[in-house]
């Protein structure tokens, strides 16, 4: 690639932000971008003036940048000034640009300090300037100052954070030299997302500032703090020099000669200074961009292909066409029955790892949940042989009986079938309390069409209502049916020829006989007799007992 094609990427990534600010969305392709990042006062405005070479930030006390200011520098023949949200308006008073800058923050975040991360898109045209995109960012602050909410300082850290993640986002890490390095907020935030210092870029300010007798050597020529691509330092204007309205190139010439006669920097003054970062900036920003070019473009291909997929759908679309929304009803309501079928029937597509549900959860009903509320109910012997015993002589009498009446038998096997009647209900509303949830997930696709959604929901989950009490109606009748005929001559049914056989062999068969209704890991906190706290057991629940295991020793 040549030089000149190199020089027009900047302006092309330009446009590309243009773009996306102006579609109001967030740029889904990251792209190549320099995100100024440092503390309050650090000198962050100071530089980029110095970059254009005028005055038009906004300065004072507190946070003064408190929207993500996206900075454009275009090398041209005239100078002038172009905000994107207002559109064909220069400014050649860069008085007015920084009023601007003030108006249009003040717009989004009130006037309490408050901070937003919607950006202000500023374009700058100067012969005195190289192709440079930067973002300037808030600078962090530690204590809330007039009405600033309490969290100021993590809004701000998530909103840098929302910038210098991105892989494809260098990192202009601003900090004073009169300041302990070590302790910088900018060089920390900078090394949580690139710990190895490959996309960030240090910058050291005030260095006429520092103690007599000391200087920042070391960190300039890259050994106290090593990063991948170095510091630059710079010597901006201090404010009695701003109030004093000394001219940005007067500074720029004083900073000059001071890297020039300052012993500790004099062999590295060609490496020092404003200009110089501009530059390296520029080259930096290039390089950025012509390597991660290669894989922006597949992203780029890849997301034009799933729209011009996502356009072939509604090529012919006609919003007036009747005929249109009725297919495309069908095709929603269509959809809704397919998906509530896999979840009830079962299927591969969109397993959920987390909780059992629809079809599974039902299964459960049946096979663990309804045993357990069989096994649950209240069954006292002592009570049951007085109730045979009071069934037998109420048949009987005032006669002796010699034989066990039939009458008595039916008369005490109706009253336990009829107990099955609980259980049975419960799990018919489990059942349907779990089809009702089922559609609810299955309607979450069309929460684009809040009434469509809801007319859906409420149509599906009557009808399940209305079969509800049909369902109910069966299962009595089915255990009606039961008790209203005892089937004496089935096989399972255990009459008195055989009684005592099958007695002695439900005997021996006690041990591993007995059915299995649920087991699984339990644990057991506050009870007497375990010391030390919870512990975990696996437990048994069968239909005669609860057991629980610990070390294989049944307790």
């Amino acid at each position: 690639m040549g030089n000149r094609e190199m020089e027009e990427l900047i302006p092309l990534v330009n446009r590309l932000q243009d773009a996306f600010s102006a579609l109001g969305q967030s740029c889904l392709l990251e792209l190549p971008q320099i995100a100024v990042v440092g503390g309050q006062s650090a000198g962050k405005s100071s530089v980029l003036e110095n970059f254009v070479g005028r005055d038009f930030l906004p300065r004072g006390s507190g946070i003064v940048t408190r929207r993500p200011l996206v900075l454009q520098l275009v090398t041209s023949k005239a100078e002038y000034a172009e905000f994107l949200h207002c559109k064909g308006k220069k400014f050649t008073d860069f008085e007015e640009v920084r009023l601007e800058i003030e108006a249009e923050t003040d717009r989004v975040t009130g006037m309490n300090k408050g901070i937003s991360s919607i950006p202000i898109n500023l374009r700058v045209y100067s012969p005195h300037v190289l192709n440079l995109t930067l973002i300037d960012l808030p600078g962090i602050t530690k204590v809330p100052v007039g009405d600033q909410p309490p969290d100021i300082e993590y809004q701000i850290r998530e909103m840098i954070m929302q910038f210098i993640t991105r892989e494809n986002c260098l990192i202009l890490a601003v900090t004073p030299a009169n300041t302990d390095l070590a302790n910088s907020d900018a060089l920390k935030l900078a090394k949580e997302v690139d710990p190895q210092g490959l996309r960030t870029i240090g910058v050291i300010t005030k260095l006429d500032l520092m103690d007599e007798g000391t200087d920042a050597r070391d960190v300039l020529e890259n050994k106290l703090l090593p990063l991948r691509r170095g510091y630059v330092g710079v010597v901006n204007r201090s404010q009695k020099d701003i109030d004093g309205k000394k001219d940005i190139k007067s500074a720029m010439l004083a900073e000059r000669k001071f890297f020039l006669s300052h012993p500790a920097y004099r062999h590295i003054a060609d490496r020092m200074g404003t200009p110089h970062l501009q530059k390296v900036l520029n080259q930096q920003l290039t390089n950025h961009i012509r390597d991660t070019l290669p894989n922006f473009r597949n992203k780029l291909q890849g997301q034009l292909l799933s729209i011009e997929h996502e356009v072939e759908a509604y090529k012919n679309f006609k919003p007036e066409d009747p005929t249109r929304k009725t297919k495309a009803l069908l095709q929603m309501v269509q959809q809704f029955a397919v998906d509530f079928e896999k979840r009830i029937e079962g299927s591969g597509d969109q397993v959920d790892t987390l909780e059992l549900s629809g079809g599974a959860k039902i299964n459960r009903i049946f096979h663990e949940r309804f045993p357990f509320e069989i096994v649950k109910m209240e069954f006292n012997e002592k009570e049951l042989r007085r109730e045979i015993s009071y069934a037998i002589k109420n048949i009987h009498g005032i006669r002796t009986g010699l034989f066990t009446p039939d009458m008595a038998f039916e008369a005490i096997v109706k009253k336990q079938i009829v107990k099955l009647k609980g259980p049975s209900l419960k799990s018919v509303d489990l059942v349907i309390q779990e089809l009702i949830n089922t559609v609810k997930k299955c309607t979450k696709k069309l929460a684009n069409f809040p009434r469509l959604c809801e007319e859906t929901e409420r149509i599906v989950a009557n009808h399940i209502r209305e079969r509800e009490g049909k369902t109910k109606d069966q299962v009595l009748l089915l255990i009606d049916i039961q008790v209203s005929y005892i089937n004496t001559n089935h096989e399972d049914f255990i009459g008195f020829a055989n009684a005592q056989q099958r007695s002695s062999q439900v005997h021996k068969k006690t041990t591993i006989g007995n059915q299995v209704i649920r087991k699984g890991w339990l644990t057991i906190s506050n009870i007497g007799i375990m010391k030390g706290g919870s512990k975990g057991y696996w437990f048994v629940l069968t239909a005669e007992s609860l057991s629980w295991y610990k070390d294989d020793e049944n307790i």
